[in-house]
């Protein structure tokens, strides 16, 4: 998509919404007359939800140089759209893994493909979901995310402004608001942090409102999305029905209410603000929309400039101010959407993408996870230590889709530098290899699968965290629409995890039988292994912590399945960079 040029910005798509059906489409600024900020208990006269695309917000909310406004104390552009374009939440519908990944599920199941479609547009481009999906006589459930429409273009703006900041907070934190079951706010609302905003040129050029409210500051707001029900196909396409379910569907993927089950939780298992916030408690905001600049200090800063690109001369500077990284765990996905931009659509610069990228990777690799090693021992001539890994974020690790993984590289040599043991070393297309350097079994689609491990003695064994999923016949399954339970998921818990917590059930471990240290450890966020090496001696023990967004067994099992966009991904990640992140090192 090419980015309208500055003297367009004001007629780039503006879509009223009543309930779910495409009423009107006009050009911004065409909407007259202020909408009460006030909370409204009788909505019948509310003119209805309203989306904007990302350039109208722009107008006012991309840095200028000819403003001061959006800046931190050094200078440097916390513009809300410098900021977010290059993310995986802008870019969420263009992203190549994804695309391939639906279009692998289709594959599997053509006869639900509408369903699949519609199940995953609605995280991924939830403007052009929630004005009603088109496909303009293609037959094709995704033609939406190619199209030069007007809805054509809102899909390919992803996660956008006005979705986030659109949010009502009516049922956020409920388990009806999952899976992007969110309302948008009937009075054209856009709601940001601070009480009495200057509402005149929003008003003016998008007809949406700016007004105070608290919960864009809530962790549930980001739960309605990152919170993901699925309800399991089986081999045919058809529904699977589990009965007795308390919660029904697979909780396929569920950092919100991990969480929520977490020593970082202000929520209640309800989804209600606990004040005053328990001391140590952060909110997914305080990590990935910081309100630091990159020295560490609180931003002060205006909101906007004018539509002109000057500040506004009337208006003081506010805080708090979050800036809009959104950093997560994906360095790979948004290194294949810089490097293939004009393929893909981006509209993002490359800088900006580099900009992302490094604060992602400045996030795994400091604030993620820790490891700890242990006193050597020696047993019956052979040695043996313990690592420790421990989770430092605020839900599992890994979290969120299933196709990350996390390991431990562990290599030992002896007194001469000569290596005697390693596991967990990978190739230069990021497999698990064996001592002779060969891939592991694991590593291939349809291979078996690493089970949890509580002790390891030879090179083929290797502690993976990740979660595996669980067909309705319960063998191991990649396909997410296949999904009914979980077959493996050793992903450590975050700090404060409990069993007795209400989401206990829905964020549970599976897999971990006879590691009795796993679930004793779960308050702590951690795990300990324990390593038998056949030497003695002096020796040298160096361990990594390896992470991978994407794994290589999930991208050949995506490779079991033929079509273009599978193709396109495929050919963007053989020519990618697939070194793992280290998140953290110790050693002797």
């Amino acid at each position: 998509m090419k980015r309208p040029s500055p003297e367009t910005k004001s007629s780039v798509p503006f879509v009223a919404l009543l309930a779910g059906v495409l009423l009107v489409s006009v050009s911004a600024g065409s909407v007259k007359g202020a909408i009460s900020a006030a909370p409204q208990d009788d909505t019948s006269e509310a003119p209805g939800p309203a989306v904007q695309h990302s350039e109208s917000c722009a107008l006012c909310h991309e840095s200028s140089t000819n403003a001061t406004a959006m800046r931190d104390r050094s200078g440097a552009s916390v513009a809300p759209y410098d900021l977010w374009r290059s993310t995986m939440m802008a870019n969420s519908s263009r992203d190549p893994l994804w695309r391939a990944a639906v279009d692998a599920e289709i594959a599997a199941a053509p006869a639900a493909a509408g369903a699949i479609a519609a199940k995953c547009l609605k995280c991924h481009a939830p403007m052009a979901e929630r004005i009603g999906l088109d496909d303009h006589g293609t037959n094709d459930p995704l033609h939406v995310l190619s199209c030069e429409s007007e809805l054509g273009l809102l899909a390919q703006d992803g996660v956008s402004c006005t979705i986030c900041h659109g949010m009502s907070p009516d049922g956020l934190g409920t388990d009806a608001s999952f899976t992007a079951g969110f309302a948008l706010d009937p009075w054209r609302r856009l709601f940001g942090p601070h009480e009495e905003p200057f509402t005149g040129p929003m008003l003016m050029h998008t007809g949406l409102e700016p007004a105070h409210g608290s919960h864009i500051e809530n962790s549930k707001l980001c739960g309605s999305c990152h919170t993901l029900i699925t309800h399991p196909l089986d081999a045919k396409g058809a529904a699977v029905t589990v009965e007795g379910e308390e919660h029904p569907g697979f909780h396929e993927q569920t950092p919100y209410l991990e969480w929520r089950n977490s020593a970082f939780s202000n929520e209640t298992a309800d989804g209600e603000e606990i004040l005053p916030a328990p001391t140590g408690s952060r909110t997914c905001q305080s990590c990935h929309v910081p309100r630091t600049g990159a020295d560490g200090r609180p931003i002060r800063t205006n909101l906007a400039h004018n539509p002109g690109g000057r500040d506004f001369p009337f208006l003081d500077a506010r805080t708090p101010f979050g800036r809009h990284l959104f950093v997560g765990g994906n360095t790979l996905v948004l290194g294949l959407l810089r490097d293939n931009a004009e393929e893909l659509g981006v509209t993002a610069p490359t800088e900006a993408f580099d900009a992302t990228i490094e604060a992602t990777r400045d996030q795994l690799e400091h604030r993620t996870a820790s490891l700890a090693l242990s006193e050597l021992r020696n047993v019956d001539g052979r040695t043996e230590f313990d690592v420790t890994v421990t989770n430092l974020s605020g839900h599992k690790l890994p979290s969120g889709h299933p196709s990350r993984r996390m390991w431990l590289e562990v290599t030992v040599k002896d007194a001469d530098g000569n290596e005697v043991f390693v596991s967990g070393r990978s190739d230069a297309e990021g497999r698990l290899v064996d001592a002779a350097g060969e891939p592991l079994a694991s590593e291939f689609a349809g291979g078996p699968i690493q089970p949890h491990r509580n002790r390891i003695t030879e090179a083929t064994e290797v502690l993976c965290y990740r979660a595996v999923m669980a067909d309705s016949e319960g063998k191991p399954t990649h396909r997410l629409m296949r999904g009914a339970s979980w077959y493996l998921d050793n992903r450590l818990f975050p700090r404060g995890w409990s069993q007795e917590h209400p989401d206990a059930e829905r964020t549970a471990a599976f897999g971990i039988e006879g590691d009795a240290d796993y679930l004793a450890n779960s308050a702590s966020g951690s795990d300990r292994v324990t390593y038998s090496v056949p030497a003695s001696g002096e020796l040298e023990i160096e361990v990594r912590l390896c992470y991978q967004s994407v794994s290589p067994r999930w991208v050949a099992e995506i490779a079991t399945f033929d079509t273009p966009a599978i193709q396109r991904f495929l050919d963007m990640y053989g020519k990618a960079d697939r070194t793992p992140v280290v998140l953290a090192t110790t050693d002797t």
